[in-house]
């Protein structure tokens, strides 16, 4: 039985091991191997295995009949797809776990443009992609590429529903961009061409933008975290020791294109908003029937993650104490993003703002294959799973916005007229002012000025809530699969 371990959701598992003597008996080798490895792996840990017949405990009880249904299915991805519960929309696999560590904290191959696709209008193949936010420190923003900025062709070719993956989203990591004005209705060649280059391993910083701004009687600290990686804890712990120093009495926390990360990073971030509730439990972890069972009779406290007062290592966390958050989200916050806002309701007063969210009220786990207990990964692979393995509640047991979290305040950026991320005349951040303030013209909806969004096909392998590093049980609840 080999030994799974996981850590997207950062957990380390333990699934099987290839000393053990199931391997030996049934050959595995090759592609062989690595479906075995899947299926172990979703057998422990998949949320909805009670759901999937295919990973039903008792197939494993015959040797000889897993050794078959384990050979008659060689390709990894598609074993993996077919092992799925039928309502299951995050789950997936992928070839190379290096590349998916490295993304857990933002480090990935990037030129710095982040950007949304289009459809130019309802009904057209030919795409617009408009520019939301630069990276610092990247090529896009040496070449002063910006917020706001439009581009239709990529080199030299209209971008069109066809062809905007090999363009934009392949390994190259070169490409140049026709820049674009949009005036009465049409879309026009500016005749500004800028080329692009990837850095490979670039640091993505999450913290985007912050101020302050005086409204009236109100201080009003503004901040965009776009992604909860930890190996940022510290530095938004500095974020809000300068929104105390400034005495702020408002937040306005702008997760618009924050589409998840760590648990831990979460609730840090609710604890330096809040403060005054530590130890009481922020969110709490619902996992398969078996898991389930055997903490609530062995680790209980492994289901709860609790508002804290200080960081990992002891430093103190530089808390607000605030009973009001304004959070502004869109189709593209979820998972971490959600779980702060809806574990944060039970404790203090959240005005949503924006759009409804993805919905993503589960999380998945990185599973690895090692080969022992030491944590030596499988020298002849590097595939990694990313199973959804609990759903996510807040301290009263809600779980149920699959459907995404709907804003108190309906809102749409003005992608016509953009605005500079933190300043308070940028769509979003003036609408959450006002309703600070008390004005009551806080409710506009802007209408874009494209047509229908294209599905960004790198947003599912950033949708993540990361679990840190807590042991898990071995395999439970499993008769023994040496059995005739």
């Amino acid at each position: 039985m080999k030994k799974v371990w996981s850590l997207c959701l950062l957990l380390v598992f333990l699934a099987c091991s290839k000393e053990d003597q199931d391997d030996t008996n049934i050959n595995l080798t090759d592609n062989i191997e690595l479906s075995d490895f899947i299926w172990k792996g979703l057998n422990q840990y998949y949320y909805w295995q009670k759901d999937v017949p295919k990973l039903d405990d008792a197939l494993s009880l015959d040797r000889n009949e897993y050794a078959q249904f384990i050979k008659d299915n060689p390709e990894p991805e598609a074993f993996f797809e077919s092992l799925l519960f039928s309502g299951d929309r995050f789950s997936w696999i992928v070839d190379d776990y290096i590349e998916l560590q490295n993304s857990f904290q933002g480090i990935v191959a990037s030129n710095g443009m982040e950007f949304s696709l289009f459809r130019i209008e309802e009904g057209s193949n030919d795409l617009i992609g408009w520019v939301k936010f630069i990276h610092k420190g990247s090529d896009a923003e040496e070449k002063e590429v910006g917020r706001g900025d439009l581009f239709t062709q990529v080199n030299g070719q209209q971008i069109t529903v066809d062809n905007y993956r090999d363009l934009l989203f392949s390994d190259l990591l070169t490409y140049t961009i026709s820049l674009a004005d949009y005036n009465n209705g049409q879309y026009n060649l500016n005749g500004e061409n800028i080329e692009l280059v990837k850095e490979e391993n670039f640091q993505k910083d999450p913290i985007v933008a912050q101020s302050v701004i005086v409204a009236e009687d109100s201080r009003i600290g503004y901040l965009m975290y776009n992604q909860f990686a930890s190996s940022f804890d510290e530095q938004l712990n500095e974020v809000f020791a300068s929104f105390r120093n400034e005495a702020i009495d408002e937040l306005v926390l702008d997760l618009r294109y924050n589409r998840g990360g760590s648990i831990r990073s979460c609730t840090y971030l609710a604890s330096l908003i809040t403060g005054q509730f530590s130890n009481e439990i922020f969110a709490q972890e619902i996992w398969n029937d078996k898991l389930m069972d055997y903490f609530r009779q062995n680790d209980e406290e492994r289901l709860y993650n609790r508002f804290t007062n200080q960081i990992s290592g002891g430093n103190a966390l530089n808390s607000l104490q605030l009973n009001r958050v304004y959070i502004l989200t869109t189709d593209e916050s979820a998972s971490a993003s959600e779980l702060l806002i809806n574990g944060l309701k039970p404790y203090i007063q959240v005005i949503q703002m924006g759009e409804t969210t993805v919905g993503k009220n589960v999380g998945s786990i990185t599973v690895y294959d090692y080969i022992d207990n030491e944590g030596t990964k499988n020298p002849n692979h590097l595939y990694a799973m990313q199973p959804i393995v609990l759903a996510i509640a807040n301290s009263e047991g809600f779980a149920d916005y699959s459907q995404g979290l709907s804003p108190d305040i309906t809102l749409s950026e003005d992608r016509k007229n953009a605005g500079v991320l933190g300043d308070e005349n940028e769509t979003l951040f003036a609408a959450a002012i006002r309703e600070i303030v008390g004005t009551g013209k806080g409710r506009s909806y802007y209408v874009s000025p494209f047509g229908p969004k294209i599905q960004d096909p790198e947003m599912q392998a950033e949708q993540r809530l990361l679990i840190d590093s807590k042991k898990l049980p071995k395999r439970i609840n499993v008769p023994s699969e040496n059995q005739p």
